[in-house]
Order: structure tokens, then C-alpha cells, then sequence
């Protein structure tokens, strides 16, 4: 599942049809007829249900700077690909810029166009390394990043910090209780909490990001190397076995936990700690048993490192737009004004800068964690194939959720690589 789709189902930003003070906009599958009405100083930006959020400032602002009107345009995460797609192939659009989810870019590649000019050098270096690759496809860059994120460690600090369970946890394992640097640590950590009650982590096994996490982290890409299937290789059953040993530290019913059934079982102080999206520690709602209560740790690294799956989203040009020097301006003040993104109601930028503008304030304590993972060495987009949503829903989600429930790993990803080969065909 995507991250912006998984985060819309967790987070209320808004409805889904709403009329944006900036001008007026259609709605629904309708939306404005052709951009070839729209006057000279005005432009249609196709986002995500919800994704006007992190936009909305930066509209306004480059409003007052430029003098140009937004009309912002949401759809449905679910309706949203069949509508670009449907406009790509006509060759008549409804928009000038379109937010695409990062596993579309392949799909949309030649529908799109090239936005080299703003990504000078001083702007690739204040964005992070995995999305300045992913941004480029074929050789020219074709989507700004207005918004990342990524998995990060949550942890009850009053637990961490109880005298009791300190010198409990020392007794039993030898060494100091505090946010977990290494793996061997979080096992001992989620083990030691998994009493009375609670857990000590969570394994979602019906998504498939954390477990492709720990393959990079063991140093392999995900899945896919160039064309080559690589899902059975050393790295991703060592990946595979990890996360499945976590379980006995979990919930029961790990193969149904999703992102939703994880989160709420972390606020609900079920779990002592979780591995989630850096969005989620701003979330944790005021009533909530854990509010107040919650540390922050970056991903812990592998033998290859540092790494987290990211999950960006791009502001493209289409080709067809008529109004496409607009259109750049305003991905131009995307850049410019990124960091207005975090005083939205989800609160993600894309710009390294942004973010450290924030990490040292009150309220933040996930960015600097957030930002490490980002930049681990490790860290990587997911592969560049328009199958890709398509592998996750019906061949990584069903291993995983197998795994967890006792299959044999060996056989599973043996399987998994004959279903992903003939899928590419």
C-alpha cells in the first residue's frame, strides 16, 4: 500500500471535495473541464484527497509573490490513478500540476514533463539522497518531492524510565534499558515488555514496508534489482526471519495488523514500542493513555546500515498543459516555501532544511530521528516499475501474511519470485 494512502486512512485532513479560499474549484470526477480556459495567471493542481493540506500556504504565498491563483482539485486516493490515467492517454488535462504518488512516476513517466531547472545543485543538496534519485527517471528529472516521510522507532519513555523496569531489564540482560541502537536490543526490549498484558512491539503483517526495511538494511534492494528478481535471496530471508521472530513479542493475529490496527494499539498503550510512520508521534491524540509519554529513535541499521522506505509524494508538469511555465512557478514556490508544509495538519516537508527549521522546537522530537533515517545510507525508494503496487497487493502482502502465520520462508519467497517474474512478463 502506498504511504500517502496508508496515512490518508489514519489521519482526517479534510473532505474530499472542498472549494480552496485561494479560487474556486470543481469537484468529483468532473473537476475544471480543459486547462485550455484557464487564464494566464491561474492553474489546476490535481493532489490526493487531503493533499491540499501541506499546499494550501504555499498557495497563498506564492499568490502574493507571483500573482498566481490555485484552484486545488481532490480526489479520492483509489480514483486518482484512473483519472490520470484516463487524461495522460487522451491527451487532454484537467490540471497543470498533478501530486503523484512516488510508485507512479514509473506509469507516468511520458505523460510528464522534464523540471530539470529546479534542481540546481544547492537544491539537491537539501533534498534527500533517495528522493533526488527517485525524482530522476531516464535521465531527466521529472516531479519536485513537496512531502516525505518515513518509518521511525516510538517508544514509551515512562516504561523506559520506571526504576523498576530498569533494574529488572539490567538483571535479566545485562546491559542498560533505553531506546533501542540495535536489533538484538529491540528483541530483548520487546521480549522483556511482552507480560501482564502487553506487548512489546507489533508485526504488521499486512504490509509489506517494514520487512523490506530490514532487506535493505541486510544490503540487498528490495525485491528487484535492475530486472532481475531478487526476493530470494540471502538478504531477504534473513529479512523475512527477523521480522516473523519478532511476533512471539506481538499481538496475536499479526497477519491482519495493518498500519490503522497498529497505531491504535500504540495509543492505546498496548504496545511498548513501534516501528511507524514519523507523522504519527504529532497525532497521538491528547486523551490518549500514552500522550506525553512518548520517545523518539531512528530506524536502527543492518549490516548495510541505516535505511527506511520512504514515502514521498511529486509535483509533475504534464505535457499536455497549456499553461506549463505556470505551472513551473508554481513547483518553484513549492520549493521556496517546503517548510509550510509542517504547520499543516499532517505536518511533512521534503527539504532537509525544513525539517531541521523544526527539530530543536517543542512538539517536533521526531524530525531529527526522522531526518537520520532519511539520509541512512541504506535508505532507498521502491523500484521503478509500474507493477509495483500491483507485486505488493498480490504477491509481498500474501507472503508476508503466511510467514507470520508459520509458512516456510525458503518456500514462500521461492514462490513469491515465480509469481513477481511472471507478472513482469
Amino acid at each position: 500500500m502506498s504511504t500517502r494512502k496508508t496515512i490518508s486512512r489514519l489521519v482526517t485532513l479534510g473532505g474530499v471535495c472542498t472549494a480552496v479560499a485561494l479560487a474556486a474549484t470543481g469537484c468529483g470526477a468532473g473537476g475544471p473541464a480543459s486547462t485550455s480556459g484557464s487564464a494566464a495567471g491561474t492553474i489546476n493542481v490535481l493532489v490526493e484527497a487531503g493533499g491540499r493540506a501541506e499546499l494550501t500556504g504555499v498557495a497563498e504565498q506564492c499568490k502574493k509573490d507571483t500573482g498566481i491563483d490555485v484552484n486545488f482539485v481532490e480526489l479520492p486516493y483509489d480514483g486518482m490513478f484512473n483519472r490520470l490515467s484516463s487524461e495522460f492517454s487522451s491527451g487532454n488535462v484537467s490540471f497543470d500540476v498533478a501530486a503523484l504518488d512516488s510508485v507512479w512516476l514509473p506509469s507516468f513517466k511520458d505523460a510528464v514533463q522534464p523540471i530539470d531547472e529546479i534542481f540546481t545543485d544547492e537544491a539537491k543538496k537539501d533534498i534527500f539522497p533517495a528522493l533526488v534519485k527517485e525524482a530522476n527517471v531516464d535521465g531527466r528529472f521529472i516531479g519536485l518531492p513537496a512531502w516525505t516521510n518515513a518509518e521511525i522507532i516510538l517508544y514509551r519513555k515512562d516504561l523506559f524510565e520506571d526504576a523498576k523496569n530498569k533494574a529488572d531489564f539490567q538483571a535479566k540482560y545485562g546491559y542498560e534499558l533505553a531506546a533501542p541502537t540495535t536489533w538484538k536490543q529491540y528483541q530483548d526490549i520487546s521480549e522483556f515488555f511482552t507480560k501482564d498484558g502487553m506487548y512489546g512491539t507489533d508485526v504488521k503483517g499486512a504490509v509489506e514496508t517494514e520487512w523490506l526495511a530490514h532487506v535493505l538494511q541486510a544490503g540487498s534492494p528490495m525485491v528487484l534489482d535492475g530486472d532481475n528478481v531478487v526476493i530470494d535471496n540471502a538478504a531477504h530471508k534473513e529479512a523475512l526471519d527477523f521480522y516473523v521472530s519478532l511476533a512471539k513479542s506481538a499481538p496475536p493475529g499479526a497477519a491482519q495488523v495493518d498500519w490503522a490496527a497498529a497505531q491504535n494499539l500504540f495509543n492505546q498503550g498496548k504496545t511498548a514500542m513501534t516501528r511507524f510512520w514519523a507523522h504519527a508521534y504529532r497525532q497521538i491524540p491528547k486523551d490518549s493513555p500514552v500522550a506525553g509519554k512518548v520517545g523518539t529513535a531512528a530506524m536502527i541499521g543492518g549490516s548495510a546500515g541505516v535505511a527506511g522506505v520512504p514515502g514521498p509524494w511529486y509535483l509533475s508538469v504534464p505535457k499536455a498543459t497549456k499553461n506549463a511555465d505556470t505551472a513551473k512557478k508554481f513547483i518553484k514556490c513549492a520549493y521556496d516555501y517546503n517548510a509550510m508544509g509542517i504547520e499543516s495538519s499532517l505536518g511533512l516537508a521534503s527539504r532537509i532544511s525544513a525539517f531541521e527549521k523544526y527539530q530543536d522546537q517543542p512538539g517536533y522530537e521526531s524530525f531529527k530521528p526522522l531526518i537520520e533515517t532519511l539520509n541512512g545510507k541504506a535508505t532507498a525508494t521502491r523500484p521503478a516499475t509500474a507493477k509495483w503496487q500491483q507485486i505488493v497487493d498480490t504477491v509481498l502482502v500474501p507472503l508476508l501474511q503466511k510467514a507470520v502465520a508459520g509458512g516456510d520462508s525458503a518456500t514462500l519467497l521461492a514462490e513469491a519470485k515465480k509469481q513477481i517474474q511472471d507478472l513482469l512478463k
